[in-house]
């Protein structure tokens, strides 16, 4: 009897016609559709309503659709805001592929009962292994030694300079989350010390804890900055940070720019009060300080340290579930915040 009630519904649900689903408001199309194409994400719970497509002004285009417009998918490009949220009475849901919430005005969301859902860790593995990668780079100068090949200065200059050893160092990694963790993990295989800061000590862990990033700077030879933007994280990484972390020290960066105060950070990088940087995310995105482009021991990246087809393809899944279990009044599978 249950095996013909579930075929009695999928049937119903193959019957939806296009106009007669809910409809998920995008703004803008994030990375992940971009990639990997709408037809991942097809579904016969819900269909897309793609404002970007509308010859309409947004405000207008929104107004027509408010009443049907039950939940928005969204990434960092298209913020999701409280003036937004009010032209959008029916909206209940809000699903971001991004693994970050600063874009989204969570309060707003709290106020009008709307759920939020994130990447969950669906980057994590990849986000640890690009931040490892930067530290090894800065460390042991390999993208710095590949441009001095490749420009023909072994010949003429002779050997390069030697890098750093990454066994035995201590790395303090600012935010113990899915990222976080599994930074923990990969540096213990390398025989690193890893300390951390987090909002809450992880009593499961034996690492030490730090409650303030100073602190935990002055007892660090490399910083990973892996945390959320917040107000409170935001320019949580200052010159007292800087200057706690010394001349020997390192940043990695895999967190949002903003984390850091980067005009201070260039100005140490420059002046070589700390050691040198790793860096994926930038203040103002993709505007990069030119001064960095003249230092050897910085290494680039353009906030490409989460994105590989693995994790893509694993965050349409997500995505799909989320919106999928919210049409069938089943739990999210990735809540940032359910009501």
């Amino acid at each position: 009897m249950a095996d013909q009630e579930e075929e009695q519904d999928n049937t119903g649900d193959q019957n939806h016609k296009p106009q007669d689903l809910p409809q998920v408001l995008v703004l803008k199309p994030p990375p992940v559709l971009s990639v990997i194409g709408e037809e991942s994400f097809l579904s016969n719970k819900y269909q897309f309503l793609k404002a970007w497509e509308s010859p309409l002004p947004l405000h207008q285009f929104l107004t027509a659709h408010a009443g049907s417009i039950q939940a928005i998918l969204c990434s960092g490009a298209a913020p999701v805001t409280d003036d937004l949220l009010q032209l959008l009475p029916s909206v209940r849901l809000v699903v971001t592929a991004s693994a970050g919430t600063n874009h989204i005005d969570l309060e707003a969301c709290h106020r009008r009962g709307i759920s939020v859902t994130n990447a969950g860790n669906v980057f994590s593995d990849d986000g640890a292994d690009a931040a490892v990668g930067l530290l090894i780079d800065v460390l042991r100068k390999i993208t710095a030694s590949d441009r001095y090949v490749r420009q023909g200065l072994w010949v003429s200059e002779g050997d390069y300079p030697l890098g750093s050893k990454l066994r035995g160092k201590r790395v303090g990694t600012v935010g113990l989350g899915g990222i976080g963790l599994e930074i923990a993990k990969r540096l213990e295989a390398f025989g690193c010390n890893v300390l951390y800061t987090s909002r809450k000590k992880k009593t499961f862990l034996s690492y030490p804890f730090y409650s303030y990033v100073c602190q935990l700077s002055a007892h660090s030879d490399a910083l990973i900055i892996c945390c959320a933007l917040t107000d409170q994280t935001r320019h949580m990484i200052d010159k007292d940070v800087f200057s706690a972390l010394g001349k020997e020290g390192v940043i990695v960066n895999v967190g949002r720019g903003a984390i850091v105060d980067e005009k201070e950070m260039v100005r140490c990088l420059v002046h070589g009060e700390i050691a040198g940087a790793g860096l994926d995310v930038f203040e103002n995105e993709p505007d990069v300080p030119k001064e960095l482009f003249e230092l050897d021991n910085v290494v680039l990246s353009p906030h490409r340290a989460v994105f590989t087809p693995e994790s893509f393809m694993a965050l349409c899944e997500l995505v799909v579930g989320n919106l999928e279990a919210f049409f069938s009044n089943k739990p999210l599978l990735s809540p940032v915040m359910d009501v």
